[in-house]
Parts: C-alpha cells; structure tokens; sequence
C-alpha cells in the first residue's frame, strides 16, 4: 500500500487460494506447494487465544476516509480469519503434499474455525451479532457494540471460508454459521445496494465503490453456486443492472444507429454535461465503442472511439442505440427459473457467436409457463436470459418481460 510492503494476511491467503485455483487448473504441484507456503506463513505467526488460533496483522492502520477504523498492532479481521479457513480447508481436501501437513492444515482449520464461534464478550474477536440479531463477520471489528465498518465483501469472503469448512468436515455448526451468512445478506442487500448506481462498500458509512462494485456481483454469485440460493443469484442481478462494468475489453464493441437524430454529449468527472452535439443519420449506421458507462443520474451510455464522433457518448436507447452481441454474461450453477406471464406476448431471438440473429420465435401463453435458464446477459442492447430447455431452447427472452426466480 502506497508503495510501501506489509506482512498481511489476506494478501497471503489470497495469493495462496489463487495458487491453488492454478493447481487444479493444471495439475501442476508447483502451485499447490506455493499454496502451503502461505499457509505454513500463517500457521508460524499464529497467536492462540480464548482455544482459537487468530493470524495478526503486524502494523498499526487507520483507514483514511471511514471514521472510527483506526488500529494498533496486534489486530485481527474477520476476513482473514474466514479466508485462512478457506485455504487450510481446501489444502487438506487436496491432499497438500504430505500426510504429516495434511494433519496440521486439518488442526489449523479447526483453530481458525473456532475463532468464528467467540463472540464479542472478550478479546480478540472478529464475530458478533448486531442490534437486530443478523450474524456478522467483521472485517473491521471496534470495541464499541454497533460501531464496526460492516464491511459487505469481507463478510462474504469470510462466509466462503465457511462453506469449504463445512464441505470438509460436514460440522453442522458451519453450516448453520453459513446459512446465517446468506440471510444477513439478504437482510441488508438495500443498505449495500445504491439503486442505480455504484454499490456501498460498507453499512456503516455508505460509501460507494466503484473497485468493489463488481466484487459484490461476482461474491453473490458465487454465494448462489454454492448455497443454490436463487434469491443472492437474483441480487447479483440487480447490482449487475444498476452498474454494469463499463469496459468493453481491448477490441471494443459496436453500436447500431437507426436512421434518425441524435444528441451525443461529454461529460466531467462528475457527470455534469460539458458539450453537446446533435447529428442525424439518413439510413441505419453503426460505431465502434470503447465503453458501455453508466453516468450517474443519466443512464447508460456509449463512448465513441473512432472516426468523427470519436470521444463523445451517446445515450443507450433500444431498439435506436444499441451495442451488437452478447455482452456482460451471468452464469448460474444450479439453473434458475424464467416465468413468462400469461396472455403477454414476448419475442424470443436466436443469435450466433457474433450476436447475428439467426432465429425469432415469438410466444404468449394461455397460462403463466415456466423455462429454465442458466445464463444472463446483455444481448443486442437488452438484458436476456438463455433459455435451456422446452421449445424455446436456445433462446434469449428478454428478462424485462419474463419473471426470475429470487425476486
């Protein structure tokens, strides 16, 4: 941080689980002994107290703009204590590289399991229940009942630490922790979620963040993978909608243009409008995009990269302005369920891999009917749901217009 190196923890757990991903990516050992030399880190800088082991960071910090985070080393976070738990847990499920290792990784997972069971009546303590009985993970823990930070992606990595402990020794506390976990989320996904906008890093100050905006999205899906819960698949839904990620990767996109007019804008850092400039298009045209941005207040819109309107947006406004092919995809693992409503008539679209439609089918039921699904994604300028069996599989329906499981 701010060019400066730190003995921390999450970062160490971090690098160790991306380690072991490659592993099982490979097959290659090099990764997975990379992997347990994180941990032995860990499990050599220990401190064991009230019959748990807690890994401490060793430096003093005080976060700049969230008022009351403010420590002296010795500390602890929850998220380190829930994230040491997912690499242990998932080291002894691999085998780590010996018998003997295997061993104390199991001893270290129930350590760091244990601190995931002591409340906040002592020292140290990374868990505690708040005014309204919701379990918390605290990323951020203050003394002071109810003035922890709250923090939304520690508390989900740390829940994730819990599920591969509960998968590796079936303990019926970590599921109960677990499943509490996925109701606290549910609970205060209105205080995380900024409607239309970035998401709040934490309960306690509602500051949005546009670095951890897209790490809620992918920690509910993951939260849906694991648990089945449609519901936290349906919430990564709306913070996808309020705000997708607006790069386009190296090569861009391409937006269609109806014949007609337009006004194209450019904006401050602020989203106040700075230029604007209408044009018209006697046939139908299209451009290529850097960027598909939502503005704050102003929805979303396309940067231009090339040619004369290069470096000004456009406002998204299907079927006038739109971004040609499948974009900003959302895998569900289980399937999830799209109901189309009775008596609504709703066209469906074929595409190929380079967002051609190659297929129409339009249906209305006599009665609500359900399809399964198991992707979402933003094609031909609308969010659509991929429908994979019945007589519309393969089929994108437009989700505006069919109903999700998880509302």
């Amino acid at each position: 941080m701010a060019g400066k190196l730190y003995d921390h923890p999450v970062g160490q757990i971090q690098f160790g689980l991306q380690n072991i991903t490659s592993y099982r990516q490979t097959g290659d050992v090099f990764y997975l002994n990379r992997a347990a030399a994180q941990a032995k880190r860990l499990i050599d800088r220990r401190v064991e107290a009230r019959g748990a082991w807690y890994f401490p960071y060793p430096f003093d910090w005080t976060q700049a703009v969230h008022t009351g985070i403010s420590y002296k080393a010795p500390w602890y976070s929850g998220m380190a204590q829930g994230e040491a738990l997912s690499l242990f847990s998932q080291l002894v499920e691999l085998g780590a590289v010996s018998d003997e290792d295997s061993t104390s990784y199991k001893a270290a997972a129930d350590g760091a399991f244990a601190s995931l069971l002591r409340a906040d009546d002592a020292k140290p303590w990374v868990v505690a229940q708040d005014d309204s009985g919701y379990l918390w993970i605290h990323e951020y823990p203050i003394d002071s009942p109810g003035m922890s930070d709250y923090t939304f992606n520690g508390f989900m990595f740390a829940a994730l630490g819990l599920w591969d402990y509960y998968q590796l020794t079936r303990n019926p506390l970590a599921e109960q922790l677990f499943d509490g976990a996925l109701t606290t989320v549910n609970a205060y996904f209105p205080a995380m979620r900024n409607k239309g906008w970035l998401s709040h890093y934490c309960r306690t100050h509602q500051i949005p963040s546009s670095s951890y905006h897209p790490i809620h999205i992918n920690l509910l899906r993951q939260l849906h993978w694991l648990s089945g819960s449609v519901r936290h698949a349906y919430l990564s839904d709306v913070l996808m909608d309020d705000y997708p990620h607006p790069s386009l990767g190296p090569a861009g996109g391409t937006v269609a243009f109806t014949a007609g007019s337009y006004t194209l804008y450019k904006f401050d850092g602020a989203g106040e409008v700075t230029a604007s400039k209408a044009v018209s298009f006697a046939r139908n045209t299209q451009a290529p995009v850097a960027e598909r941005l939502r503005i704050e207040g102003r929805g979303v819109h396309y940067l231009i990269k090339e040619g004369p309107y290069a470096g000004w947006y456009v406002p998204e406004f299907f079927p006038k302005v739109y971004l040609l092919g499948e974009w900003f995809r959302s895998v569900y693992r289980p399937e999830r369920t799209a109901t189309f409503p009775a008596n609504v008539s709703i066209a469906c679209q074929k595409i190929d891999a380079y967002g051609t439609v190659i297929g129409t089918k339009t249906v209305e039921f006599a009665n609500a009917s359900n399809a399964p699904f198991d992707k979402r994604s933003v094609v031909n300028g609308r969010p659509m749901v991929y429908i994979t069996a019945g007589g519309l599989s393969g089929f994108w329906a437009p989700s505006s217009q069919v109903l999700s499981d998880g509302r």
